[in-house]
């Protein structure tokens, strides 16, 4: 990995900042509510997708209309992020590439290449277990 930043939001974080000390809502902002909020709009995005199939999932930027949904959306979440990030004091990149480095550590190549499988020893006792729920509707998950 070379020394150019990953993960630099610093000039986000920045105007994020302005726009909540504008507003007065800097007060609003600890980090319990950013991180809801982070969540609410992951769970905004994860609607988009609910009920589709992995190649309809695929396919989502060919629709204007939802291919803006999934942009807002992510944009949604990016800006929590960085805000929330921001206001707990971490250094995105730094974050990001010590991230990356434990799971090259925790995914070797010889072990992860070509599949999905958890690193060692984290593999769920019943693989579909992970997968469906109890009753095998969709609906009740």
């Amino acid at each position: 990995m070379n020394d150019a930043p990953l993960a630099d939001l610093r000039t986000l974080q920045a105007a994020l900042a302005q726009f909540a000390r504008e507003r007065d809502w800097e007060r609003f902002h600890s980090p319990k509510n950013l991180a809801m909020a982070l969540a609410g709009e992951s769970g905004e995005l994860l609607e988009v997708f609910q009920w589709l199939t992995e190649d309809e999932s695929r396919t989502v930027a060919r629709d204007p209309a939802t291919a803006r949904a999934v942009r807002d959306e992510i944009a949604d979440v990016l800006l929590y992020l960085a805000r929330l990030a921001d206001v707990l004091g971490i250094d995105l990149d730094e974050a990001v590439r010590d991230k990356l480095r434990r799971n090259a550590e925790r995914y070797p190549i010889d072990f992860s290449r070509g599949n999905a499988r958890k690193a060692p020893g984290l593999e769920p006792a019943d693989p579909a277990a992970a997968v469906s729920s109890p009753s095998g509707d969709p609906s009740s998950r």
